[in-house]
């Protein structure tokens, strides 16, 4: 059996791809260990994650939240990720000899793991946790191209020394496989140059009902259309007044009733036919749901398309963009902006999800390419083929 080292960022929706496939390699007799920060891998992965920790400096990512364009690209980078793999790239080396890792899974965003992995000649692959960056956001922008290629060029010269070779496009994408947890019935066909991509679709991770499941599911009402509204774990401090317009979308609506998350804890009075809770088991839920509202979050999108639900998006920041033309363009959803969103807005757009088949038949169609793509057993297969391939242990 083969060992494998999963590197992620301290990002909920950068690692919570990669626990299905975590459980999957783990039953397949594969040692799994996690290098990244203890507490969120082990709240995401279960306590029992075998996790190494690699601790980056005190730098919240949600201090970038109310930055757009090149100036939130700018903070990603160069205030944030660079740091971060600057801070822990001893780490992941240290972790992957304790583990005798035969591959390091990366995520895009984990540096880290490619530089410890081409210094101790490990094979590695990427795991894209959104679609954002499966395709060059910078390519119309050849100046911010080549700034961000500067800045990995620097990155590889301080923390990856000859005769190790690794250049910023591999930091980026592995050239030896991309895990990409979509199809391309959502985020458009492959490039015909570039990494080797499997396109796995979402890893969901089956939820377990238990006594602390405390969702009240007897409020659901079988007659009503379920709307969730979400907007991830890092977006709170700017999301207040959009959940209260989604509060007010839904009070225009009849037949229908709301679940909101709201970890902030921004809504206060809400009328009856809305239901707001910390956090929501959106897996369960969505097996419930006639539409979802979200940021454009890829692991929401992806979720609730997996579901056949189709969306009303309004993206925040980062690749939320990318992503909500993706769910605009396979037809299964509607774009908002989400400065500019009003309640009468909302209500109109999901009036036009709710009420018109297209929406929903075209969830459907992106919905059955992502089921079809395999999700986490798709994915072990294909990391144990990369072993195989560069003659590490099978």
């Amino acid at each position: 059996m083969s060992s494998f080292l999963l590197v992620v960022p301290p990002l909920t929706g950068h690692i919570t791809p990669l626990v299905a496939v975590a459980d999957e390699l783990r039953a397949r007799g594969h040692r799994v260990a996690w290098s990244g920060e203890p507490s969120l891998i082990r709240a995401l992965a279960g306590p029992e994650a075998e996790v190494h920790p690699a601790l980056g400096p005190p730098l919240g990512a949600d201090r970038g939240l109310g930055l757009r364009g090149y100036a939130a690209a700018q903070f990603l980078w160069e205030d944030f990720l660079v740091p971060l793999a600057e801070a822990t790239h001893e780490s992941v080396a240290d972790a992957a000899k304790r583990v005798d890792a035969d591959l390091l899974i990366c995520d895009m965003q984990a540096l880290a793991g490619p530089l410890a992995a081409a210094r101790l000649g490990i094979p590695w692959v990427t795991s894209a946790s959104t679609s954002g960056s499966l395709r060059d956001p910078f390519a119309a922008t050849p100046r911010v191209r080549r700034w961000l290629d500067d800045l990995f060029a620097g990155l590889i010269a301080r923390r990856c020394p000859r005769p190790a070779t690794l250049t910023p496009a591999a930091l980026e994408r592995s050239p030896f496989l991309v895990l990409a947890f979509t199809t391309e019935a959502l985020a458009g066909p492959a490039q015909v140059s570039g990494p080797p991509t499997a396109w796995v679709g979402p890893a969901l991770r089956r939820p377990a009902a238990g006594p602390d499941d405390q969702f009240p599911w007897a409020w659901l009402d079988p007659a009503a259309a379920l709307v969730v509204v979400t907007l991830g774990t890092v977006n709170g401090p700017v999301g207040g007044s959009f959940l209260r317009t989604c509060v007010d979308a839904v009070g225009q609506l009849r037949g229908a009733q709301a679940a909101v998350a709201d970890p902030s804890g921004a809504l206060t009075a809400v009328p009856d036919n809305v239901l707001v809770r910390p956090r929501l088991p959106m897996i369960r839920l969505l097996s419930h749901a006639a539409a979802v509202v979200c940021h454009g979050g890829h692991n929401t999108v992806c979720e609730a398309l997996a579901h056949d639900v189709p969306l009303v998006v309004a993206p925040i920041r980062a690749d939320q963009p990318i992503v909500a033309q993706q769910v605009a363009d396979a037809g299964a959803g509607i774009r908002l902006h989400f400065g500019r969103a009003t309640a009468d807005l909302v209500a109109g757009a999901l009036i036009d999800v709710l009420g018109r088949a297209r929406y929903r038949q075209a969830a459907e169609a992106v919905g059955a390419s992502l089921r079809a793509a395999g999700g986490a057993v798709a994915a072990a297969d294909h990391v144990e083929r990369v072993v195989r391939e560069t003659g590490r242990r099978g």
